[in-house]
């Protein structure tokens, strides 16, 4: 089976007259802004082409006008492309004729608005319920089968409750339940988290994180915000006036945003959520192996101006920590130096988020070692190196 499940092929959307004069000049290189001022067309989308793996959260950032929330209604035929395709699992889906299209869009494709757009004379559970009761399933089985989900949302115990009496963030997980209830393979978010506070937010944000995870749905996430589509997406798409600008890992497009206008966007978020460790480890200065004696270790400390090395075994394995006061005292009393090395050192790996060693740097008395598989010392991360990617 292919890995990916959209393909989105050279989509444009243009609105207005002048379509055929607009897609010239857009062609010759001119901006969206000048096409409108000279033929009237505005140009919602222009040459998107990405595609999007199963089971992925792809989030899809740019600010009000650029495009997203036209593209993300492209998806599911809402709104039809200029020109080029979109594929879901091969198959175009602008050929779908009503029955294929219905299909579709019932079940294989939700969407989960910003508005909720639930029905406030319906209860939670009726309302988690409604798209199947459409699909014709019997009451029974929607009945057992919302229940699930409620449950899986973390509404149990609200099943029976009006709309009216539930807050934002209950709303919105009302909403996601109605969309998972006819088992989805994509979930469409157009901005579902943004009229909700900051602390309900990130609930929620961690509940659809939580529940991708388990359920292993295909997500295609709108946001404005680059910290929410940084925290979500396994991949993101940056768009500015209807044309895709990088597509990349968070982390990598962090590291290398392709130009100006991403790495202003970037510079506004929290690269600490983004970039792992091993963006600002540093190889130790000084290593100690098992067969070094106590003078070695003491001239190794000496000659890199250090009082204190990483001490590892014959495999690179990271042992501890070696002070300039425990080689003197092993090469005074004629101790084995590994005797004393200090093995209750903090330790990290590679790939953990900086943010989530700040505390650790924060309490730790020597610079952190950051080993990889087996054990195997990759790197040091200092204390100065942490506080230093706060203020980049």
């Amino acid at each position: 089976m292919d890995n990916n499940i959209i393909e989105v092929s050279h989509v444009s959307k243009l609105y207005g007259l002048n379509k055929k004069d607009a897609a010239k000049l857009m062609n010759e290189g001119s901006e969206k802004d000048e096409v409108y001022k000279k033929t009237g067309v505005t140009v919602a989308l222009w040459d998107v082409s990405f595609k999007i793996k199963r089971g992925e959260i792809f989030a899809i950032i740019g600010l009000s006008g650029s495009g997203k929330s036209t593209l993300v209604r492209c998806f599911n035929q809402l709104l039809k492309p200029t020109s080029g395709k979109i594929l879901f699992e091969g198959k175009e889906i602008e050929s779908f004729n009503k029955k294929e299209l219905l299909e579709f869009r019932r079940n294989k494709i939700s969407m989960v608005f910003q508005n909720f757009g639930l029905m406030s004379h319906r209860n939670v559970m009726d309302n988690v319920a409604y798209g199947l009761e459409v699909k014709g399933v019997s009451k029974e089985e929607r009945q057992k089968r919302a229940v699930e989900i409620t449950k899986l949302v973390g509404l149990e115990g609200w099943e029976y409750k009006p709309i009216d009496s539930l807050s934002g963030g209950m709303k919105q997980r009302v909403g996601l339940a109605r969309a998972l209830a006819s088992d989805p393979e994509v979930l469409l978010m157009d901005e579902p988290f943004s009229a909700l506070d900051p602390l309900v937010r990130k609930d929620m944000q961690f509940e659809l994180l939580s529940l991708q995870r388990k359920l292993e749905k295909t997500v295609i996430f709108i946001t404005h915000d680059i910290n929410e589509a940084f925290k979500l997406g396994d991949t993101v798409a940056i768009m500015r006036d209807g044309k895709v600008i990088q597509i990349d890992t968070p982390e990598n497009m962090s590291a290398h945003p392709a130009d100006g206008y991403v790495k202003k966007f970037i510079d506004s978020a929290d690269k600490t959520k983004v970039l792992s460790v091993k963006h600002i480890m540093i190889t130790p200065s000084c290593l100690i192996r098992e067969s070094d004696s106590a003078k070695i270790a003491i001239r190794e400390m000496q000659n890199n101006s250090v009082s204190s090395a990483y001490a590892v075994d014959s495999k690179m394995r990271y042992k501890g920590i070696v002070t300039i006061d425990d080689a003197v005292k092993a090469s005074k009393e004629n101790i084995k130096l590994f005797d004393l090395i200090k093995k209750d050192t903090i330790t990290a790996n590679e790939d953990m988020l900086i943010s989530d060693i700040l505390p650790m740097a924060a309490e730790a008395k020597y610079p952190i070692a950051i080993t990889g598989e087996e054990g195997v010392l990759k790197g040091i991360v200092t204390k100065t190196s942490v506080l230093s990617s706060l203020s980049e």
